[in-house]
């Protein structure tokens, strides 16, 4: 399976995600036998967050001074027979914000499967690029909701 390293920035994450790292345990879990999920040797962090640190990330790395959803750090390197994909940081308050439409949970699953692909080489700069990921996203969406 997957595994995810959860790295808790921010405590405000613990009022919505009660065990971050049991939340990603079941999820990859569940879509361990969904195509881009089968890669039994990857290993990916995610960083639980809020907007000044995205903020500060955005800045540093795309030359942006302004906070963001979700940001994605792909690395292809092999640590002991372990892929490492790279790194995903999400930031609560957006994630929070835009939960009043949904759900905590659902929001929370769409942006870190969007870093997610980012980390597989995704991108959406192009349509047809947004596109393609677009509809992996849902895809991947559906089947984690089917599962539930």
């Amino acid at each position: 399976m997957i595994k995810a390293n959860i790295i808790l920035d921010q405590k405000i994450w613990k009022k919505k995600l009660k065990r971050p790292n049991n939340y990603f345990k079941k999820r990859l879990n569940k879509l361990s036998k969904f195509r881009n999920f089968k890669n039994k040797g990857q290993e990916f962090t995610v960083l639980l967050t809020n907007n000044k640190k995205m903020k500060e990330l955005n800045m540093k790395f795309r030359n942006k001074n302004k906070s963001t959803d979700v940001l994605s750090f792909p690395l292809k390197l092999n640590l002991k027979k372990k892929r490492y994909i790279g790194d995903i940081a999400i930031s609560f308050e957006i994630t929070n914000r835009r939960s009043k439409l949904s759900s905590f949970s659902e929001e929370f699953d769409r942006l870190w499967i969007h870093g997610f692909l980012h980390l597989l080489g995704y991108d959406h700069k192009k349509i047809k690029e947004y596109q393609v990921m677009k509809k992996q996203e849902e895809l991947i969406l559906k089947e984690l909701n089917r599962l539930n």
